[in-house]
């Protein structure tokens, strides 16, 4: 069933990849369904953002999604690349800055979704821890790329995360070996069990928030239902 025409609309971002199906083997627009599907069936109206699009589209738009992905460029933050980061994907980098700074400037409801909650710390001039490994953490946050693993994460009392979490503790699921170092001027509200960054929001918004954790995925539907609930009813908020 569509969502109504009064549901409100989000941007995705969408990303760059060299894909394969059928004869072609070419760069594409790509997103996981799980994001539509996450949206979507919450009763949102999904709009793709790729790459260079111009931020006079949020226009149209009632929230913005960052989504997760490869590391973010260091070289942004002013360092230079550890030997296991991604290679630079800059076209994504710079239009996903563009955005968030342009629904800020807009008063637009943001959810970040792991990277994206990364592209959140940067734009506020933020820093990026770029191989948790390298730490000696306790909790694992990925063991296998592309697999997920679970942790224990805690929120501030009285965040929004808190609120829409119902709890100042819980699991999340996890696959990154990147993490948020400073958060620039986000306030940070949900750390995991070493202390490694797991939420960030500007508490001066109605709905601006990112978690490390990944929410698209169909076994968090039910425990982020809220998380996405509340994002979407921020997004109506924002329209009318």
């Amino acid at each position: 069933m569509s969502a109504p025409m009064s549901a409100p609309v989000v941007g995705v971002s969408v990303y760059f990849e060299q894909a394969k199906w059928g004869a072609w083997d070419i760069q594409a627009a790509e997103l996981p369904h799980w994001y539509l599907d996450l949206f979507q069936d919450a009763g949102g109206r999904i709009v793709l953002l790729p790459p260079a699009t111009n931020a006079d589209a949020l226009d149209r738009l009632d929230g913005l999604v960052l989504v997760g992905g490869a590391d973010v460029d260091a070289r942004r933050y002013g360092a230079s690349p550890h030997q296991s980061a991604d290679a630079p994907r800059e076209s994504r980098d710079e239009s996903e800055t563009v955005l968030y700074r342009g629904a800020r400037e807009r008063g637009m409801p943001v959810l970040g979704i792991c990277r994206g909650l990364q592209i959140m710390a940067v734009a506020h001039g933020g820093t990026i821890i770029q191989n948790l490994p390298d730490l000696g953490l306790a909790t694992v946050h990925r063991e296998v790329p592309g697999q997920f693993v679970e942790h224990e994460a805690t929120f501030a009392p009285g965040s929004l995360i808190a609120q829409v979490m119902g709890t100042t503790a819980t699991t999340v699921n996890s696959s990154h070996h990147q993490g948020v170092d400073s958060p620039g001027d986000l306030t940070v509200t949900g750390w995991a069990a070493d202390g490694t960054i797991e939420v960030c929001e500007d508490q001066s918004a109605d709905f601006c928030l990112g978690v490390q954790w990944h929410p698209e995925h169909p076994d968090r539907r039910v425990a982020d239902a809220n998380l996405i609930g509340t994002f979407l009813a921020a997004a109506t908020k924002y329209r009318f």
